[in-house]
């Protein structure tokens, strides 16, 4: 296939995938039931976070963990108490738990109050063109407060060679425009050209099968080799073909 075909094909399957029937069955239907820009971030970071596994099971987990914050999940990360935070600690996701949940409402208190959130230490620590550096310093301050060790697994950092596909996904949910009603847009400060694309076995695999990764792992070097040919379909927004290469694997078996 040359280029131009495969750029064409992939342009179709975007559109066919970036339109409101994508979030029916996608985890980003979490941060879309909210309005307020923090309840957005925080309820996207902490549904991204636990967003492995059966799908099913982790719309319903993110829905509870909701649920568990009083569907106002900026409210409860800036004023829990204690007790709140007790009331966290039968919640599990797979290897993630009430006491990882725990330290993550503190830790985003931490950063609203003093890094000016989420999207401020990502804006503030982007490089010119790659949020993979910026993901690691992200996780350096994430863990400034004292944890448990097993907690920092489930923050990826992409310069020890992880693809880190979970915070690439939350990345894309905040950054990409909001135009087809999939992705929110609310960061303004970072253009969608240093986008990632949340690199899993479904997008690695078809991305293979395209020619477009010839690496085996799904780690940061693939994700580094994916990104530079997705970048050259589309450099201002190469993270579109997320759409294209997970809907290809997920719902048409490519």
């Amino acid at each position: 296939m040359t280029k131009a075909a495969l750029k064409e094909f992939l342009d179709e399957k975007v559109m066919a995938y970036n339109n409101p029937k994508f979030l029916e069955s996608d985890p980003i239907q979490i941060p879309h039931g909210f309005h307020r820009k923090e309840d957005v971030e925080i309820s996207a970071f902490l549904t991204a976070t636990i967003a492995w596994g059966n799908r099913k099971s982790i719309i319903n987990n993110s829905r509870k963990l909701m649920r568990l914050m009083d569907e106002s999940p900026f409210e409860f990360v800036m004023h829990h108490t204690e007790d709140d935070l007790h009331h966290l600690q039968d919640f599990v996701h797979r290897t993630f738990n009430g006491l990882d949940l725990a330290f993550f409402v503190n830790s985003l208190q931490h950063i609203y109050k003093n890094h000016d959130g989420l999207e401020g230490i990502f804006t503030k620590y982007q490089e010119k063109d790659s949020l993979q550096p910026t993901i690691s310093k992200f996780k350096e301050i994430f863990f400034e407060l004292p944890h448990q060790t097993r907690t920092t697994k489930h923050v990826s950092d992409p310069l020890k060679g992880s693809a880190a596909k979970r915070i690439n996904m939350f990345l894309r949910w905040m950054v990409r425009d909001a135009n087809t009603d999939v992705d929110f847009g609310l960061w303004k400060h970072i253009p969608a050209s240093k986008l990632s694309c949340p690199l899993d076995v479904h997008s690695g695999n078809v991305a293979r099968k395209l020619k477009l990764l010839k690496r085996k792992q799904n780690d940061a070097k693939a994700l580094a080799e994916l990104d530079a040919n997705l970048r050259k379909l589309d450099p201002l927004d190469p993270v579109k073909y997320d759409f294209a290469l997970f809907g290809l694997g997920v719902f048409e078996k490519f």
